[in-house]
């Protein structure tokens, strides 16, 4: 069930896998997801919490050993400004914010052993409502690499409504995607969601289990699962697709990895969807 991406029918996976905080274990871990089925990857030129050169690795090794082809893979990374890294910056840290996007994508390309991605994201704006000239900046030198081809598309995390709203109107390419932690207490972003589906973005969703550990104890959830004979993740996974969002997953248990991929086989209902929307109001 891919997700149609833009006019020339581009498509992407319905499951990303996520590679943030695996330091050593990402090239095995990355591994693993592409032989599990993962054929989306989602990383970060931020060495702070990710290893990109582990991914590129592990990518380089699947493809050479025919599991699986690069045309197969929707690959995406992210620029990080420097208050979001530590001292392992990937650019020159007095350059101009144009030159460290340029600087940042060569990098991530040389670490992925790729001659472009499918995706790269500003990993955030530079506070935290309204975006400020330096993201402006950030954006119009991200547009310069897709009109060069190094990216097919743009996308932005963690951002408010009023900086997407923003971007949308200033951006000369607008995102394709949008990737947020999702929060049951706030409708799972519910605003965001909206926004992205009334103008075609795809909205990406990461921590939607560990961002919702008391709500996915309600008992209303609990019978969902009990029903359904599922387990609470691949329900939540379940949900998030049916409610029109990517999910994102970082299991390190390739049993997990293999059962949050099988998700395609069963539905819920409108009201289970409708019952876990709104889990966060009957707490």
């Amino acid at each position: 069930m891919p997700f149609k991406i833009s006019a020339d029918d581009r498509t992407m996976p319905t499951f990303i896998y996520g590679t943030a905080w695996k330091e050593d274990e990402t090239e095995r871990l990355v591994r693993l997801a592409l032989e599990a089925g993962f054929r989306g990857i989602d990383t970060a030129n931020q060495r702070r919490h990710y290893c990109e050169a582990g991914v590129g690795t592990a990518i380089a090794g699947a493809v050479a050993d025919g599991i699986v082809r690069r045309d197969e893979l929707f690959l995406q990374t992210k620029f990080t400004y420097a208050d979001g890294q530590d001292h392992r910056l990937p650019y020159e840290k007095s350059a101009p914010v144009a030159m460290q996007v340029r600087q940042s994508l060569a990098s991530s390309l040389e670490h992925l052993q790729v001659k472009r991605i499918d995706s790269y994201v500003l990993h955030g704006p530079s506070r935290r409502r309204g975006l400020g000239a330096i993201d402006l900046e950030a954006w119009q030198a991200m547009e310069e690499l897709q009109r060069g081809g190094s990216t097919d598309h743009l996308g932005i995390s963690n951002v408010a409504l009023d900086q997407l709203a923003e971007l949308w109107e200033r951006a000369t390419v607008r995102p394709a995607f949008v990737q947020n932690r999702c929060f049951a207490a706030t409708g799972w972003d519910r605003h965001v969601r909206a926004f992205c589906r009334e103008r075609g973005i795809i909205y990406q969703g990461f921590s939607l289990l560990t961002a919702n550990v008391n709500e996915l104890r309600h008992s209303a959830f609990s019978s969902i699962v009990e029903r359904t004979n599922k387990t609470p993740a691949q329900v939540v996974f379940r949900f998030a697709l049916q409610a029109g969002m990517v999910p994102l997953t970082g299991t390190t248990d390739p049993d997990h990895m293999r059962e949050d991929l099988d998700i395609e086989g069963f539905e819920l209902s409108d009201k289970d969807v409708q019952v876990i929307e709104n889990i966060a109001a009957t707490e």
